[in-house]
């Protein structure tokens, strides 16, 4: 019985691992017939390379050639027969992020991802951007019409040819809507809300600066330039003043206010990494023809915003036009690109093309106007949520344009805007492939509907010009710096600017033009285009430069000033960190990591290079005092709003550098002893900062802190993905 009993399990052993083994198998066998079926899925997805598609509605055959990175050239008869085609390619290669963009402004993307999205569907619901679109397209001619159809259903005939919906919906679970006409004008005002998007919670910040601050203080952190400024046109407006201690008298017995928390980590930058474009005439060129460098800096995601493409023009009886450049993924129209006769690039302009408007209520669902009470207009918005409730918004809008925020005040906002108005958005910027002069290309810019930007365009004859792009209001009455009631009708906008009224630059005596998003133009001009948040002059200055140390050009310079990574904004910074560690007490090394602090910035070689610790060390050094100082003297505008941030002012660097180097008693910051304590007192939290980060002072190079990452947007909220995905 026992040798019986003791053999058993054997057999039974054998058995379960016969049974486990088939199970393993199994499950093996399952995991690769998923990621078989997964890929195959994915493999689905991909845009049709080869071959012959049959495309409903062209007119011809359109031939389609991409490059060995995947370029695409275009090639056809009929300008609708090419939006046709781009829509399709567009469709076949980026319809998920066509599909974002149109759904961003529309307020439309909670029913795609869920109420993850809701706060901002909310957010931006209230500017109706859907209906503004249909509205455009109502009033738009036929030809634009018919263009605007034909790439519509080029969209829906790529999307119909993917064998597999693209792989975004397999993960959201979820169907691709059809492209629809106006859909195309939704990206439009999604460029509106990238670009134009901060200047009125910038406006908001303005406006409590100079509602909480004495009079000379406000314009003090808050001027309309530096000695930073580079205008092509006019002087710079240099420093402001600085403020005498009678003029910031605080009334007796008033407490200060609670400085904010300091945030004890190393900031991010707040100077904007923004775009820069620039020209040089015939005179500064070996063939006599302009050159046009254009380099467009918005964020950075899988895929990229740009889509390159090049567009050949056949038409019979006329001379073939090519046209190379890049388009927007969602409309049929080349942004910015090359036709052979001219080139043309885009900046964000930073002019002043919205209005926070203080709105007076009259009672009983009632505001003022200068024609006297009127009531709100109300439009019920139904934000539609993926696995959930629908929500209904009410949307109030007034005479300037919808309710926007509330003031410190307690005070309704509306949001005066041209991204509200049938001006601002329109097709005629597709006549600039026609355009063979740069006299041509200014009329068609006057008379086109887009976020406005600085236009630089330069021809084969060699003339080059600036201008601005968009529509520009014309107010009267005000600046438009700060918020302001219009309800009397001493303050407002009177319609638009005419062609001829706009400010134009045209081939300078040195041939040379730039921007990069500061300020352009001066007096008169400037007066027109208003301030809506103009960056500080230092990278204008830096082109400006590189452009008039050189003679004659050829497209290798203008790269080479695109490449320029010399630190020369913060080389002061450098000099007064070296002076501050020098006065230390004690012997340089003396106190934990200031020797090499110090060697380290000696030795920063003067760019922002990857292998550069010392430019890392000085440019968060700065950023630690700018955060002391600015915190420290709009503590009351922060008491009145939370959400006042003084780093989004942009103009501050006059007035920060005049008060670290002539350090006036009467504005040191409530929480320093004396400036000295100050600016020594930030070089511990620099060195705080990077020893919590661990290993040597050395490793903490600019390289280690500037990377990209390029994210898709399922990433974002699913980080899981991000392996698979970024």
């Amino acid at each position: 019985m026992k040798d019986r009993d003791a053999k058993t399990p054997q057999p039974r052993r054998r058995r379960w691992g016969r049974i486990l083994g088939a199970l393993v198998l199994g499950l093996i066998l399952v995991l690769l017939l998923g990621a078989l079926w997964a890929r195959g899925r994915l493999a689905a997805s991909l845009a049709v390379l080869d071959g012959e598609v049959a495309l409903p509605g062209l007119s011809a055959p359109v031939t389609v050639e991409r490059d060995a990175l995947g370029v695409p050239t275009v090639s056809g008869r009929d300008r609708r027969d090419l939006a046709r085609a781009t829509g399709f390619l567009h469709a076949q290669d980026r319809f998920f992020q066509m599909d974002l963009l149109r759904r961003l402004p529309a307020g439309e993307l909670s029913a795609l991802v869920g109420a993850g999205a809701l706060e901002i569907d909310r957010d931006h619901r209230i500017h109706r951007f859907r209906a503004r679109a249909g509205a455009v397209l109502e009033t738009a001619s036929e030809a634009d019409r018919q263009l605007l159809a034909a790439y519509a259903e080029g969209v829906n005939g790529g999307l119909a040819a993917l064998r597999e919906k693209p792989f975004e919906y397999l993960l959201l679970r979820a169907q691709p809507e059809p492209w629809r006409p106006e859909d195309s004008m939704l990206a439009v005002y999604a460029m509106y809300l990238d670009l134009q998007g901060e200047q009125f919670p910038r406006e908001a910040m303005r406006g409590l600066l100079h509602d909480h601050l004495p009079p000379a203080l406000a314009s003090f952190l808050d001027p309309p330039g530096t000695s930073w400024d580079a205008p092509v046109e006019g002087p710079g407006f240099g420093d402001p003043v600085l403020p005498t201690a009678e003029q910031l008298q605080i009334a007796p017995g008033a407490e200060p206010a609670p400085v904010p928390e300091l945030a004890g980590t190393e900031p991010e930058t707040r100077f904007s990494p923004g775009s820069n474009n620039f020209a040089v005439g015939g005179s500064r060129t070996r063939h006599g023809g302009a050159l046009v460098a254009n380099d467009m800096h918005l964020g950075i995601n899988v895929p990229p915003i740009w889509y390159r493409l090049s567009l050949v023009l056949e038409a019979p009886g006329a001379t073939e036009r090519r046209i190379t450049g890049v388009t927007l993924p969602g409309a049929p129209v080349m942004v910015v690109a090359s036709n052979g006769d001219i080139a043309w690039g885009f900046t964000n302009s930073n002019g002043d093309w919205a209005d926070l408007v203080v709105v007076e209520e009259a009672g009983d669902g009632r505001y003022l106007t200068p024609e006297g009470p009127r009531a709100y207009e109300r439009f019920q918005e139904r934000i539609e949520v993926k696995d959930g409730e629908a929500e209904t918004l009410e949307v109030l809008e007034t005479l300037w344009g919808p309710l926007y925020d509330q003031d410190h005040e307690g005070r309704d906002r509306a949001l005066s805007w041209v991204a509200h108005h049938p001006q601002g958005a329109n097709l005629r910027i597709l006549d600039l492939e026609q355009a063979e002069t740069v006299d041509e290309a200014l009329e068609v810019a006057h008379r086109t509907g887009i976020p406005a930007q600085n236009f630089v365009v330069g021809d084969r004859r060699g003339e080059i010009a600036w201008t601005i792009i968009g529509a520009l209001p014309r107010r009267h009455g005000h600046d438009g710096r700060l918020p302001s009631s219009w309800a009397d009708g001493s303050r407002g906008w009177d319609g638009w600017l005419e062609p001829e009224e706009v400010p134009v630059l045209r081939t300078p005596e040195d041939g040379v033009l730039w921007t990069a998003n500061a300020r352009v133009v001066s007096g008169d001009s400037l007066a027109k285009l208003g301030d809506g948040g103009y960056v500080l002059g230092a990278r204008a200055a830096q082109i400006r430069d590189g452009l008039r140390a050189g003679e004659t050009f050829t497209a290798q310079h203008l790269l080479e000033i695109q490449l320029d990574d010399r630190a020369l904004f913060l080389a002061p910074w450098r000099e007064l960190l070296l002076e501050v560690l020098e006065d230390l007490p004690g012997e340089a090394g003396a106190e934990a990591g200031h020797g090499e602090m110090q060697r380290l910035v000696e030795d920063w070689g003067g760019r922002a290079t990857v292998e550069s610790a010392g430019y890392r060390l000085v440019k968060a050094y700065r950023s630690f005092v700018e955060e002391e100082v600015l915190l420290g003297l709009t503590a009351p505008c922060n008491a009145a709003d939370p959400r006042f941030d003084p780093l989004w002012l942009r103009q501050t660097e006059g007035a920060l550098w005049q008060l670290v180097t002539r350090k006036p008693p009467h504005l040191l910051p409530e929480t320093a002893e004396s400036w000295d304590a100050l600016l020594s007192g930030a070089v511990e939290r620099t060195l705080h900062y990077f020893e919590g980060l661990g290993g040597e002072l050395a490793d903490h190079t600019w390289g280690a802190r500037n990377t990209s990452r390029f994210r898709h947007p399922l990433s974002r909220a699913v980080p899981a993905l991000s392996r698979f995905l970024d």
